[in-house]
């Protein structure tokens, strides 16, 4: 059976997949609106113009979302670690985090986990601590009790 960091990095992939699926998707259907079109009506089509800035900006989410992606297939999940690092998956008192991509949360076998960036300030305050250390955060102790 796969540990739970493997699962929870297979199922970040698959978001992020799917991220980059509905991407290609919309600028598709953004070139086919535009092919449709036809030539510009004029030097100042509105129309033609907002498509191919629709265009443009679904590309410049969709390298983004590349990068995104290569990032999660870099990880090693069956590497066990002991310290907050990129890659770590960290059991506080107050939730569960995993170091890879800001994807938000992240649902495995019930259990709520939080994909994060390493540009995020939880992860800045985190970062070198080990199982047992505490940080102050926001107002609050967080207790490590696991990493892996």
């Amino acid at each position: 059976m796969k540990s739970v960091k493997v699962r929870i990095l297979t199922r970040c992939i698959e978001k992020q997949q799917l991220v980059i699926k509905q991407l290609n998707q919309e600028i598709e259907e953004a070139q086919k609106q535009a092919n449709d079109y036809g030539q510009p009506k004029d030097r100042y089509d509105a129309f033609r113009t907002k498509l191919m800035r629709q265009i443009e900006l679904f590309a410049k989410q969709l390298d983004k979302a590349k990068v995104v992606l290569n990032t999660l297939v870099s990880i090693d999940a069956e590497k066990v670690l002991s310290e907050v690092e990129f890659g770590a998956l960290i059991v506080t008192d107050k939730q569960k985090i995993f170091v890879s991509a800001g994807l938000g949360k992240i649902n495995v076998d019930d259990e709520l986990y939080f994909a994060i960036s390493p540009n995020v300030p939880i992860y800045k305050a985190l970062v070198g601590k080990g199982v047992g250390d505490e940080v102050y955060f926001n107002g609050m102790n967080i207790n490590i009790k696991e990493i892996s």
